[in-house]
Protein backbone atom coordinates (compact mmCIF):
# COMPACT_ATOMS: atom_id res chain seq x y z
CA UNK A 1 0.00 0.00 0.00
CA UNK A 2 1.40 3.15 -1.17
CA UNK A 3 1.66 6.50 1.59
CA UNK A 4 0.80 9.66 1.19
CA UNK A 5 1.83 11.82 -1.85
CA UNK A 6 4.92 13.59 -1.71
CA UNK A 7 5.42 16.58 -3.58
CA UNK A 8 9.07 18.02 -4.93
CA UNK A 9 10.42 20.46 -6.93
CA UNK A 10 13.52 20.35 -9.08
CA UNK A 11 15.72 23.50 -10.21
CA UNK A 12 18.32 22.97 -12.66
CA UNK A 13 21.77 24.47 -11.14
CA UNK A 14 23.91 24.09 -14.54
CA UNK A 15 24.72 22.81 -17.74
CA UNK A 16 28.22 22.31 -19.10
CA UNK A 17 29.92 20.23 -21.43
CA UNK A 18 33.33 19.78 -18.98
CA UNK A 19 30.48 17.86 -16.77
CA UNK A 20 29.21 15.68 -19.09
CA UNK A 21 30.16 12.62 -17.50
CA UNK A 22 29.01 8.84 -15.97
CA UNK A 23 30.46 6.70 -13.38
CA UNK A 24 32.06 9.65 -11.49
CA UNK A 25 31.61 10.53 -7.49
CA UNK A 26 29.67 13.38 -6.13
CA UNK A 27 30.17 15.63 -2.57
CA UNK A 28 27.69 17.90 -1.76
CA UNK A 29 27.97 20.30 1.40
CA UNK A 30 25.61 23.67 2.00
CA UNK A 31 27.24 25.51 -0.89
CA UNK A 32 30.09 23.31 -2.95
CA UNK A 33 29.73 20.35 -4.68
CA UNK A 34 32.83 18.62 -5.93
CA UNK A 35 32.68 15.99 -8.42
CA UNK A 36 35.46 13.62 -9.76
CA UNK A 37 36.17 10.98 -12.12
CA UNK A 38 34.09 9.11 -14.92
CA UNK A 39 33.99 9.07 -18.47
CA UNK A 40 32.85 11.12 -21.40
CA UNK A 41 33.83 7.95 -23.96
CA UNK A 42 33.34 4.64 -23.22
CA UNK A 43 36.49 3.32 -20.52
CA UNK A 44 37.98 6.70 -20.99
CA UNK A 45 38.39 8.22 -17.54
CA UNK A 46 38.10 11.96 -17.90
CA UNK A 47 40.77 13.22 -15.68
CA UNK A 48 42.06 13.08 -12.24
CA UNK A 49 41.34 17.05 -11.69
CA UNK A 50 38.11 18.30 -8.91
CA UNK A 51 35.28 20.16 -10.38
CA UNK A 52 33.77 22.76 -8.06
CA UNK A 53 30.32 23.89 -8.82
CA UNK A 54 29.40 26.75 -6.13
CA UNK A 55 25.75 27.54 -5.10
CA UNK A 56 24.79 31.20 -3.89
CA UNK A 57 21.66 32.04 -2.19
CA UNK A 58 19.81 32.43 -5.33
CA UNK A 59 21.09 28.90 -6.52
CA UNK A 60 23.02 30.45 -9.11
CA UNK A 61 26.30 28.41 -9.85
CA UNK A 62 29.53 28.48 -10.85
CA UNK A 63 31.43 25.92 -11.72
CA UNK A 64 35.48 25.79 -11.40
CA UNK A 65 37.89 23.19 -12.80
CA UNK A 66 40.69 22.36 -9.94
CA UNK A 67 44.25 20.84 -11.02
CA UNK A 68 45.03 18.13 -9.87
CA UNK A 69 47.91 18.06 -7.40
CA UNK A 70 50.99 15.73 -7.74
CA UNK A 71 49.45 13.48 -4.77
CA UNK A 72 46.19 12.55 -6.28
CA UNK A 73 44.36 9.84 -7.39
CA UNK A 74 44.91 8.17 -10.99
CA UNK A 75 42.02 8.92 -13.22
CA UNK A 76 38.79 6.29 -12.90
CA UNK A 77 35.52 5.40 -13.33
CA UNK A 78 33.31 3.38 -11.52
CA UNK A 79 34.47 5.07 -8.01
CA UNK A 80 32.40 5.33 -4.97
CA UNK A 81 33.11 7.54 -1.75
CA UNK A 82 31.22 9.22 1.23
CA UNK A 83 31.53 12.32 2.87
CA UNK A 84 33.00 12.30 6.39
CA UNK A 85 33.06 15.58 8.39
CA UNK A 86 33.67 17.12 5.39
CA UNK A 87 35.70 15.43 3.77
CA UNK A 88 35.92 13.09 0.58
CA UNK A 89 36.94 9.37 1.11
CA UNK A 90 36.59 7.54 -1.89
CA UNK A 91 38.04 3.90 -2.55
CA UNK A 92 39.08 1.79 -5.88
CA UNK A 93 37.34 2.14 -8.93
CA UNK A 94 38.53 0.90 -12.49
CA UNK A 95 41.42 2.34 -14.41
CA UNK A 96 44.73 2.62 -16.56
CA UNK A 97 45.65 1.01 -19.77
CA UNK A 98 43.96 -2.16 -19.12
CA UNK A 99 40.84 -0.32 -17.64
CA UNK A 100 40.81 -3.11 -15.14
CA UNK A 101 40.06 -2.79 -10.64
CA UNK A 102 42.74 0.03 -8.92
CA UNK A 103 44.19 -2.03 -6.49
CA UNK A 104 45.48 0.21 -3.68
CA UNK A 105 46.13 -2.91 -1.07
CA UNK A 106 42.89 -1.48 0.66
CA UNK A 107 43.51 2.55 0.81
CA UNK A 108 41.10 5.32 0.55
CA UNK A 109 41.95 8.71 -0.90
CA UNK A 110 40.83 11.38 1.45
CA UNK A 111 40.34 15.34 0.08
CA UNK A 112 40.29 18.08 1.35
CA UNK A 113 37.31 20.91 -0.09
CA UNK A 114 39.22 23.50 2.43
CA UNK A 115 42.73 23.30 0.61
CA UNK A 116 41.65 21.16 -2.55
CA UNK A 117 44.49 18.56 -1.05
CA UNK A 118 44.50 14.45 -1.68
CA UNK A 119 45.62 12.22 0.87
CA UNK A 120 45.80 8.20 0.27
CA UNK A 121 44.88 6.95 4.04
CA UNK A 122 46.63 3.91 4.25
CA UNK A 123 44.83 0.47 6.35
CA UNK A 124 46.35 -0.76 9.08
CA UNK A 125 44.49 -4.26 8.35
CA UNK A 126 46.23 -7.07 7.38
CA UNK A 127 43.39 -8.19 5.93
CA UNK A 128 40.82 -5.82 3.57
CA UNK A 129 38.70 -5.14 0.70
CA UNK A 130 39.58 -6.50 -2.89
CA UNK A 131 39.94 -3.36 -5.45
CA UNK A 132 36.13 -3.21 -7.37
CA UNK A 133 34.37 -0.64 -9.56
CA UNK A 134 30.66 0.04 -9.40
CA UNK A 135 30.46 -0.60 -5.75
CA UNK A 136 28.43 1.31 -3.05
CA UNK A 137 29.64 2.87 0.23
CA UNK A 138 27.97 4.54 3.09
CA UNK A 139 29.12 6.56 6.51
CA UNK A 140 27.18 5.79 9.72
CA UNK A 141 27.36 9.57 11.00
CA UNK A 142 30.17 8.37 13.22
CA UNK A 143 33.76 6.44 12.11
CA UNK A 144 32.25 3.68 10.26
CA UNK A 145 32.43 3.60 6.43
CA UNK A 146 30.74 0.50 4.88
CA UNK A 147 31.63 -1.03 1.86
CA UNK A 148 29.71 -2.93 -0.53
CA UNK A 149 29.49 -5.39 -3.96
CA UNK A 150 30.59 -4.11 -6.58
CA UNK A 151 33.08 -5.85 -9.71
CA UNK A 152 36.29 -6.73 -8.95
CA UNK A 153 38.30 -7.84 -12.35
CA UNK A 154 36.01 -11.02 -12.90
CA UNK A 155 32.60 -11.54 -11.68
CA UNK A 156 31.02 -9.51 -8.96
CA UNK A 157 30.44 -9.51 -5.09
CA UNK A 158 28.21 -9.41 -2.15
CA UNK A 159 30.49 -8.85 0.48
CA UNK A 160 30.66 -5.89 3.04
CA UNK A 161 33.33 -4.15 4.67
CA UNK A 162 33.27 -1.65 7.50
CA UNK A 163 36.22 1.18 7.55
CA UNK A 164 36.79 2.86 10.87
CA UNK A 165 37.84 5.78 10.41
CA UNK A 166 39.97 6.79 13.23
CA UNK A 167 41.52 3.32 13.38
CA UNK A 168 41.78 2.94 9.77
CA UNK A 169 41.40 -0.97 10.21
CA UNK A 170 39.26 -2.88 8.12
CA UNK A 171 36.38 -5.38 9.34
CA UNK A 172 34.72 -8.13 7.14
CA UNK A 173 30.92 -8.31 8.26
CA UNK A 174 28.20 -10.93 7.45
CA UNK A 175 28.17 -11.06 3.47
CA UNK A 176 23.84 -9.48 2.07
CA UNK A 177 21.82 -11.92 0.70
CA UNK A 178 22.41 -12.88 -3.20
CA UNK A 179 22.82 -12.75 -5.90
CA UNK A 180 26.35 -10.86 -6.06
CA UNK A 181 25.71 -7.42 -7.71
CA UNK A 182 27.39 -4.89 -9.10
CA UNK A 183 25.46 -0.95 -9.39
CA UNK A 184 23.93 -1.23 -6.01
CA UNK A 185 22.91 1.47 -3.76
CA UNK A 186 23.43 1.75 0.26
CA UNK A 187 22.69 4.23 3.25
CA UNK A 188 22.42 4.22 6.00
CA UNK A 189 19.47 5.41 8.30
CA UNK A 190 18.39 5.40 11.88
CA UNK A 191 21.32 2.75 12.91
CA UNK A 192 21.02 0.37 9.97
CA UNK A 193 22.55 -0.02 6.82
CA UNK A 194 20.44 -0.30 3.23
CA UNK A 195 21.13 -2.09 0.23
CA UNK A 196 18.50 -2.15 -3.05
CA UNK A 197 19.03 -2.86 -6.75
CA UNK A 198 21.93 -3.86 -8.64
CA UNK A 199 22.93 -5.98 -11.91
CA UNK A 200 23.63 -9.31 -11.11
CA UNK A 201 24.61 -10.24 -14.67
CA UNK A 202 21.67 -11.75 -16.14
CA UNK A 203 19.12 -8.38 -14.66
CA UNK A 204 18.33 -5.62 -12.55
CA UNK A 205 17.43 -6.52 -8.72
CA UNK A 206 14.19 -4.98 -7.56
CA UNK A 207 11.15 -5.97 -4.85
CA UNK A 208 13.60 -6.04 -2.18
CA UNK A 209 15.00 -4.08 0.48
CA UNK A 210 17.69 -5.48 2.41
CA UNK A 211 18.64 -4.37 5.73
CA UNK A 212 21.58 -4.48 8.19
CA UNK A 213 22.00 -4.45 11.71
CA UNK A 214 25.19 -3.55 13.09
CA UNK A 215 23.80 -4.53 16.73
CA UNK A 216 23.34 -7.98 15.92
CA UNK A 217 25.15 -8.52 12.89
CA UNK A 218 22.38 -9.75 11.05
CA UNK A 219 20.79 -8.83 7.49
CA UNK A 220 16.30 -9.25 6.49
CA UNK A 221 14.90 -8.05 3.78
CA UNK A 222 11.61 -6.24 3.46
CA UNK A 223 9.52 -7.43 0.19
CA UNK A 224 7.48 -4.99 -1.85
CA UNK A 225 5.53 -4.67 -5.67
CA UNK A 226 8.36 -3.59 -7.85
CA UNK A 227 5.71 -2.50 -9.88
CA UNK A 228 6.35 1.25 -10.49
CA UNK A 229 2.75 1.18 -8.38
CA UNK A 230 3.53 0.45 -5.28
CA UNK A 231 6.80 0.31 -5.33
CA UNK A 232 9.82 1.12 -7.28
CA UNK A 233 10.80 -0.94 -10.20
CA UNK A 234 14.35 -3.15 -10.46
CA UNK A 235 16.82 -1.21 -11.10
CA UNK A 236 21.41 -0.87 -10.57
CA UNK A 237 23.45 2.44 -11.05
CA UNK A 238 20.79 4.68 -9.56
CA UNK A 239 21.11 5.86 -6.35
CA UNK A 240 19.76 5.31 -2.58
CA UNK A 241 20.17 8.30 0.21
CA UNK A 242 19.55 9.04 3.40
CA UNK A 243 17.45 12.23 3.65
CA UNK A 244 15.47 14.63 6.88
CA UNK A 245 11.73 15.73 5.13
CA UNK A 246 10.69 18.68 5.95
CA UNK A 247 8.15 17.22 8.05
CA UNK A 248 11.31 15.80 9.98
CA UNK A 249 10.89 12.31 9.23
CA UNK A 250 14.24 10.21 8.52
CA UNK A 251 13.62 8.79 5.10
CA UNK A 252 15.21 6.76 1.85
CA UNK A 253 15.17 8.21 -1.15
CA UNK A 254 15.89 6.58 -4.50
CA UNK A 255 15.20 7.94 -7.98
CA UNK A 256 16.04 7.27 -11.71
CA UNK A 257 18.50 3.99 -12.81
CA UNK A 258 19.02 1.73 -16.07
CA UNK A 259 16.00 -0.93 -15.36
CA UNK A 260 17.29 -3.04 -18.66
CA UNK A 261 20.61 -3.57 -19.61
CA UNK A 262 22.58 -2.62 -22.54
CA UNK A 263 23.55 -5.38 -25.08
CA UNK A 264 26.75 -3.66 -25.07
CA UNK A 265 27.43 -3.54 -21.26
CA UNK A 266 29.65 -0.73 -20.17
CA UNK A 267 29.61 0.46 -23.82
CA UNK A 268 26.23 1.32 -24.26
CA UNK A 269 23.01 2.30 -22.81
CA UNK A 270 19.90 0.57 -21.20
CA UNK A 271 16.79 1.40 -20.47
CA UNK A 272 16.57 4.62 -18.03
CA UNK A 273 13.87 5.34 -15.47
CA UNK A 274 13.11 8.87 -14.33
CA UNK A 275 11.01 8.53 -11.46
CA UNK A 276 11.68 9.56 -7.89
CA UNK A 277 10.45 7.26 -4.64
CA UNK A 278 10.90 8.03 -0.76
CA UNK A 279 10.46 4.96 1.75
CA UNK A 280 9.53 5.95 4.95
CA UNK A 281 11.40 3.95 7.53
CA UNK A 282 8.87 3.92 10.19
CA UNK A 283 6.10 3.00 8.33
CA UNK A 284 7.96 0.26 5.63
CA UNK A 285 6.06 2.23 2.51
CA UNK A 286 6.96 3.68 -0.42
CA UNK A 287 5.90 6.87 -2.10
CA UNK A 288 6.43 8.01 -5.66
CA UNK A 289 6.90 11.57 -5.37
CA UNK A 290 4.88 14.30 -7.44
CA UNK A 291 6.29 17.18 -9.05
CA UNK A 292 3.58 19.98 -9.93
CA UNK A 293 6.42 21.37 -11.88
CA UNK A 294 7.45 20.37 -15.52
CA UNK A 295 10.84 21.20 -15.14
CA UNK A 296 12.45 18.30 -14.58
CA UNK A 297 15.93 15.74 -15.07
CA UNK A 298 16.13 13.34 -18.50
CA UNK A 299 16.27 9.55 -17.22
CA UNK A 300 19.58 8.57 -16.76
CA UNK A 301 21.74 6.07 -14.83
CA UNK A 302 25.53 5.79 -13.89
CA UNK A 303 25.01 9.10 -12.44
CA UNK A 304 26.30 10.70 -9.25
CA UNK A 305 23.84 12.15 -6.18
CA UNK A 306 24.40 13.30 -2.51
CA UNK A 307 22.43 14.99 -0.13
CA UNK A 308 22.86 18.94 0.83
CA UNK A 309 21.90 18.86 4.57
CA UNK A 310 19.96 21.93 5.54
CA UNK A 311 17.56 23.22 7.89
CA UNK A 312 13.29 22.91 7.04
CA UNK A 313 14.62 19.43 4.91
CA UNK A 314 17.41 18.23 3.06
CA UNK A 315 18.06 18.26 -0.86
CA UNK A 316 19.27 16.21 -2.98
CA UNK A 317 21.76 17.13 -5.57
CA UNK A 318 22.03 15.19 -8.63
CA UNK A 319 24.74 15.55 -11.70
CA UNK A 320 25.46 14.05 -15.40
CA UNK A 321 24.97 10.12 -15.98
CA UNK A 322 24.46 7.97 -18.91
CA UNK A 323 21.13 8.94 -20.92
CA UNK A 324 18.88 6.62 -23.02
CA UNK A 325 20.65 7.66 -26.15
CA UNK A 326 24.04 6.73 -25.06
CA UNK A 327 24.99 10.72 -24.00
CA UNK A 328 26.81 11.26 -21.61
CA UNK A 329 25.26 14.59 -19.12
CA UNK A 330 26.88 17.73 -18.38
CA UNK A 331 23.65 19.16 -16.42
CA UNK A 332 23.10 19.26 -12.27
CA UNK A 333 20.11 19.72 -10.69
CA UNK A 334 18.47 20.33 -6.94
CA UNK A 335 15.72 18.29 -5.71
CA UNK A 336 13.81 19.98 -3.11
CA UNK A 337 10.49 18.18 -0.76
CA UNK A 338 7.70 21.04 -0.60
Amino acid sequence: MTASIISARWTKLVATPRLCRSSHILSADASKIFIFGGELLPRQPVDNHVDLIEIDAELKAQVNTLPAPDNAPSARVGSASVTVNGSIWLFSGRGGLAMDAVEENGSLWRYEGTSSTWQQILTKSATYPTSRSYHAMAFDGKQTIYLHAGCPSQGRLSDLWAFDTETLVWTELPSAPGPARGGTSIAFCEGKLYRMGGFDGNSEQGGELDIYDPASQEWHTITFPSDGVQGPEARSVATLLAVQLPSNENALITMFGERDPSSLGHAGAGKMLDDVWVFNVKSSTWSKVSFPEQNAPAARGWFAADVMTQQGGDAVIVQGGLAEDNTRLGDAWRLDFL
